[in-house]
Order: C-alpha cells, then structure tokens, then sequence
C-alpha cells in the first residue's frame, strides 16, 4: 500500500507535532459549541444585543482572511509569552484553545492537506496514468480557457500610478498577476500533458518569473525602504513555509521544488544589492555601481569554471540533489543547471524596476502629444518589437532545446522585453486584464508546489512526476477536471493558509518576538526530531 520507503525521523515528527494540533482544535472547536450553546440558552429572551456582541466576537475569531487571522487572534497570540503560550496549549487551558482556535485550524488544515499529498502521492490507494500529448486538445484546451476567461473577467482598472498620479498602468499590479497566471496554466499543462515542444517557451516563462522577482522586490525596497528584519522574514516565510513540509512529508528534496531556491536565492540578492549602503540608493552613479557589482559578482559564480563548486559545496546539504532515474549525476547539478539559466534575468528585472518611473513620465508625455506624433511614435515601437521578436523566434527559439539553453541565460530578456512592450503600448491595453488569470497568478507558489503531489505523481521520495494522478480510470478527461478542481482548489487555500499563519507567527513591528519565534520553533522542531529518532530506534534495538 506504501511505496515511499521506510518511515523517517522527519515524517514522525511530524506527526508528534500535528496531532497534537489536531486534537487541540477538535476539542476548540467542541469548546465553542459549548460556548454558543450555553449563550443561546441564557439569552434566548433576553438581552440580545450581548448576543450580538458575541457573535462579532465569534465572527472576529473565526474568519480567515485572505491577508491573514483576523487581528484580535493574532494580537491576542502575541500579547503572551512563547512559554505561556506552550504551556497553555500543552495543558489544553480552555481560554487559550477559544481565543487561538483559528490558528489551531488552520495549522490543522495545513497538516490535513499534508496528509492528502502523502496518500495521493506516495500510496496505492489511488491510480495512476500514463501522460499523452495531443496538440489539438492542448491548444484547445487553453485557448478555450482564454475565451472563457475574456468573456467572464475582463476588467478595466482606473489605478493611479504612484509616480504621475494619472493612470498610465505601464506594468501595473493586475498586468503583471495576469501575466504570471496565463503563463502558469502554460506551465502546468506543459508537465501535466508532457508537452515537449514548447520546452524552450517554458524556459522563458520561468525567466520572465524571475524577472518579477527583480522587478518586484526592486520597487519595493527602491520605494518603501522598507529593510527590516519583519519584511525580510515575511518573504521568506512566503517563498519556503510550505515547501520545507512537503520535504520532511514526502521525504524529498528542496531542490526537487527548484523554483523555490531560485527566488530565494535572486530574492536575497535583490535584498543584498538595495540593503547595503541604502541611504544613497537615489544617487544614480551608486545604483549604477550597485547593478554592474551585480552583474560581475554572477558573472564571477556562474562563468569561471570551479568557482560555482567553491561558493555552494558547503550547501549541497540544502541545494544537493539526486534524481532517481539518473543517480550518478553530481548532486549540485541540478542547482548549477536551474539558477545558471536565469543567472541574469534577474538583474534585468531590477534596471526595468528602476527606470520605470521614467517610463511613465515618457509614456505620459507620449499620451498627451498630438495624435499624427503618438501614432507614429506607437507603430515605430510596435514594428521595432515585432522585428526583433520575429529575429529571436527563428534565430534562438527554433534551436533544439540542449543549443537553446546555451543561449537563454543571455537573450531571455528579448522575448521579456517584446511582450512588455506589445502589452503596453496603448492606454486600452494596460489598463484591461483578464481577473481570472491574475486570480491564478496569486497562487503560483501553490500551484507550482502542489501539481506533483496531487495533479501528477512520482510515487518516489525526490521522484520526477512521470505520472498522472487518477481519481477516474479509464476516463482521462472527467479525471483531468475533477483532479484539476480539487488541485486548484487546494492550492489557492494553501494561498490563504500561509498568509494567516505568516500574521501570526511573524510579528511586523516586534523583532525580539520575531527572534525569540524562531529560536522557539528551531527548539521545538529539534526536540520533536529528536524524540522521533529514538522512537525508531526502539524496534530495532528489541
């Protein structure tokens, strides 16, 4: 029934440590019927207006938000000490499980949703299927879901640009989600139907991933100058809270997950770059140094041959690696192959990020110049980037995908560069997107994580997802839509679940609580690895 090997100390500690949780939420939850049923009692016919009360109460703690708990949880969470708090949830203290029973469910939602992956990935209590590619039925496929999404959440949006105040939306919030979520359904069906040939187009989706990061953390930082160690944490619990568990879970590696070390690593960098010396970041000669010290500092790692080896062997134990299927490949490859193909992108999202505030002031001037001018000026842009589009398609695109990679690292920008350019160059275009495929782009991480525990299936610990999940045999398209709406589903809660629990446990404006949180949860995790490797060493000493 089990194909994922002997029990490790990671997967029963896991378990010492969810079942708890679970059990301390079941008795929250029979502790709030109770609460309710009694006030119902009491106040049946009289003093309604306290019920009320009450019942905003109820409401307040219960609701999860999509940012997060609601913040009389949180708040609540954080007033106490972390000893309190474990002494309280260990003694099963009433108060404390009513005040904290959101959090306890969504922890335990979180562990249940681990347990789905494991069963439907690393058991045989459900089916699988072999992948098949048609063009046709891919094709039609997505460009049915465009349609559908065209006719249904096509939205204009009347933004204000934070730099003009007018509302020029060149690469606005909603364009960029879009952009991330037509991409990903790309992505996805490319593994789901193993669609090989569009392999170097989905080389270029991850650049332009990357690129956000740039893009992104660069307008943050450049912006908000906001560095501290609260924002910091919150990125990164954002980028590696859920994937840490499915490793210990499904025994795997992080590396397996490789989209996750790469925007932790660009995102670090981005941080690095903007951090040090932050007071001058708006003199433009000290961001320019900043950027080409970016360029060479990649440069240095990834193009002279063995210093790669040097800066990440003392790593290997978190960014190693080894496939099943190809076992004698060095355990750094993978990490070398992934972050050198978009080794610059990044930086090139960064330059974007920094003159965009120019490239509003222009698009606005552009705007409100006479037609005969910004026609001209529009169709010389547009005839530009498809020339160059059209060069790059037959000269690099068409290269078998080995010849491809070779040059990727150098020209992603060009295609990056051309969609940003058709995509914004009238004020109709910018300021319309598809609401569907943005609501998709929110949930990248989720998706990417989840499709190859319970949309696909490697039946192995650091397995590849050769396979399909099959909840129908014999029916592969009832399957592909009942698989596809739970793994959608699933996906965007675990959105949900690791925003309320990054408000819980990474406090934005208390870096002691901060630091004493994670000292908590490093001493928690290690007594519970602990306890767990002497639990399995018990039979063997019988």
């Amino acid at each position: 029934m089990v194909n994922s090997g002997p029990v490790t100390p990671g997967q029963v500690s896991f378990l010492l440590g969810i079942i708890p949780v679970f059990v301390a939420w079941v008795y929250s939850e029979i502790l709030e019927y109770r609460k309710f049923s009694s006030l119902s009692k009491v106040h049946s016919d009289s003093n309604l207006v306290e019920l009320g009360s009450e019942a905003v109460k109820e409401e307040d703690r219960a609701v999860l938000l999509e940012g997060g708990l609601a913040k009389s949880a949180s708040t609540k969470f954080h007033a106490s000490s972390i000893k309190s708090n474990l002494i309280r949830f260990v003694t099963m203290d009433e108060t404390f499980l009513l005040e904290n029973r959101a959090t306890l469910r969504a922890m335990a939602e979180s562990g249940a949703i681990l347990f789905y992956f494991y069963i439907c990935d690393r058991t045989s209590l459900l089916a699988e299927s072999t992948k098949a590619y048609n063009r046709d039925l891919f094709l039609f496929l997505y460009f049915l879901l465009i349609i559908v999404s065209a006719m249904t959440s096509l939205k204009k949006h009347q933004d204000k640009s934070a730099f003009t105040g007018k509302s020029i939306l060149y690469l606005n919030r909603h364009q960029t989600e879009e952009w991330k979520g037509w991409m990903q359904v790309l992505f996805l069906m490319y593994h789901y139907f193993a669609a090989m040939e569009i392999y170097n187009a989905i080389r270029v989706f991850i650049a332009a991933y990357v690129w956000m990061t740039g893009f992104g953390n660069f307008s943050y930082y450049y912006i908000r100058k906001d560095f501290s160690l609260a924002r910091f944490a919150q990125m990164m619990w954002r980028l590696n809270f859920f994937v840490v568990f499915c490793c210990i879970v499904l025994n795997n590696d992080y590396m397996l997950y490789y989209i996750c070390p790469m925007h932790t690593l660009f995102t670090l960098m981005v941080y690095g770059a903007l951090g040090i010396f932050n007071k001058y970041n708006e003199i433009p000669s000290v961001m320019a140094a900043k950027i080409f010290a970016c360029f060479l500092v990649v440069a240095m790692i990834w193009e002279i041959p063995g210093v790669f080896d040097i800066i990440w062997s003392p790593f290997s134990f978190i960014l190693g690696y080894t496939d099943p299927a190809k076992p004698d490949l060095p355990r750094l490859h993978e990490w070398h192959f992934r972050s050198g193909l978009d080794r610059y992108i990044w930086i090139i999202g960064m330059i974007y990020a920094y003159y965009h505030p120019n490239v509003e002031k222009w698009m606005e001037k552009l705007e409100e110049a006479e037609p005969k001018r910004r026609h001209t000026i529009k169709t010389a842009v547009v005839a530009v980037s498809v020339f160059v589009g059209y060069l790059w398609y037959e000269y690099i695109y068409k290269l078998d995908k080995i010849t491809y990679n070779k040059f990727h690292p150098y020209t992603s920008w060009i295609p990056i560069s051309v969609y940003i350019c058709l995509r914004n160059f009238t004020q109709q275009l910018r300021s319309f997107s598809l609401v569907l495929f943005a609501w998709l782009g929110k949930v990248t991480l989720e998706t990417y994580i989840s499709q190859f525990h319970i949309w696909l299936r490697s039946s192995v610990p650091n397995g590849q997802p050769k396979w399909l999940l099959s909840l129908i045999p014999d029916y592969p398209m009832l399957n592909f839509m009942l698989t596809t709406a739970i793994y959608v589903l699933i996906s965007h809660r675990l959105f949900e679940l690791t925003n309320s629990l990054k408000i819980v446990f990474i406090p934005t404006k208390d870096n002691r609580r901060l630091l004493q949180n994670f000292l908590a949860g490093i001493a928690i995790a290690v007594s519970l690895y602990f306890l767990a490797f002497v639990l399995l060493l018990i039979p063997n000493t019988a």
